[in-house]
């Protein structure tokens, strides 16, 4: 007779696409949503609850990581937000999905000249990931940030927020059109693999507005989860003050199969070792407008948004110190987040604001 007390173990030890095999072969085909959420949450096999996935030891690396540049003009673009709105005496800077903790230290770390900003906030991280908790930990241990489960338990206090390559990783459900009917791209299992498939043609009230613009066997995106995030956050801008910069990866509307998998710094089959590689697609900031309760900016070009924060006057003061490797290294990552081949036009921003106040610096309403 089995130990019950090594179930559990035995439960570790069996892979994430096995698990995934089992449950779609005794119940059916799961929605790309549930497969994105189990490949990256499961709470012992998921990509972000197992390992730090980030920079060169990792499998990508985000604007952050590559200068220092990147985190110090986000930093002043929120602190010139903070005064121009009276520099409230009390406030929460937050990020969602903070990494290594590598965009906060840069942002603090610009600020600190601004009398009164550092005195002033509060530090809340979003993050999920046990792993990548303990990394922020040490990123940012002298500075006492607290760490949140969820948007919806921020502070009803003014918001100065970033969420740099977060909403690209939420989970997204996959429509195929059919006439005037939609078809969920469903995961399905035949033996050990995964592979896609299409459930029944139905009516999606919801892509209505989306017949317009697409054709037989368009597909389109929609992530759920980004509503009441957006939301709650501009909720709070709305009632009670602050700025939010929201960058990523995406467009203004949703078109098309975006869903990538990311494994050392390589793209793979998104479905051939669930947990193992990181899954995004491109973000629709058409949909987070329209949950959006207060203000909100143009979509802007991360390469544009930076330019006009100074990111080239910056980079040639820190260049003036910097010899051979060093300085064709600093090159090389001013051009990467800027230019329009690299990630200057792919990556855009885009800001929320109360109703009535400026902009945060680098955006238009």
């Amino acid at each position: 007779m089995a130990d019950p007390a090594r179930a559990p173990d035995a439960a570790r030890l069996m892979s994430l696409l096995r698990i995934l095999t089992d449950r779609i072969t005794a119940m059916g085909p799961i929605t790309l949503a549930d497969y994105m959420s189990e490949a990256l949450l499961h709470p012992t096999h998921g990509y972000y609850t197992t390992r730090d996935p980030l920079g060169a030891g990792g499998d990508f690396t985000t604007a952050p990581e590559i200068s220092q540049m990147f985190g110090e003009l986000i930093g002043l673009s929120l602190a010139q937000s903070w005064l121009d709105q009276g520099a409230p005496p009390a406030f929460t800077l937050a990020e969602l999905g903070p990494g290594r903790g590598t965009l906060m230290a840069d942002i603090l770390r610009a600020t600190a000249r601004v009398p009164g900003f550092h005195d002033a906030m509060q530090i809340a991280l979003i993050e999920a990931s046990p792993k990548l908790r303990e990394v922020q930990a040490t990123a940012l241990k002298d500075l006492a940030p607290q760490w949140l489960d969820s948007v919806h338990a921020l502070p009803e206090q003014p918001l100065y927020l970033v969420a740099n390559e977060f909403f690209d990783a939420l989970p997204v459900h996959q429509y195929q059109r059919d006439g005037d009917r939609w078809r969920e791209r469903m995961v399905g299992a035949d033996g050990d693999r995964l592979h896609m498939g299409l459930g029944p043609a139905t009516l999606q009230p919801a892509l209505a507005h989306r017949l317009e613009d697409t054709g037989q066997d368009d597909i389109v995106e929609v992530c759920p989860g980004a509503t009441p995030i957006t939301d709650t956050i501009s909720s709070r801008i709305r009632d009670h003050g602050g700025a939010a910069l929201i960058i990523d990866y995406g467009d203004w509307r949703s078109l098309g199969d975006t869903l990538q998998a990311v494994k050392d710094h390589e793209t793979t089959d998104p479905l051939a070792d669930p947990g193992t590689a990181d899954l995004t697609t491109h973000v629709d900031f058409e949909a987070l407008t329209q949950a959006a309760r207060c203000a909100f900016t143009r979509i802007t070009p991360q390469g544009v948004f930076l330019e006009r924060l100074g990111i080239t006057q910056r980079a040639q003061a820190l260049a003036q110190t910097l010899r051979g490797g060093p300085l064709d290294a600093h090159v090389a990552a001013h051009r990467r987040l800027t230019h329009p081949a690299e990630m200057g036009n792919l990556f855009k921003v885009l800001g929320l604001y109360p109703t009535g106040a400026t902009p945060p610096p680098g955006l238009e309403p």
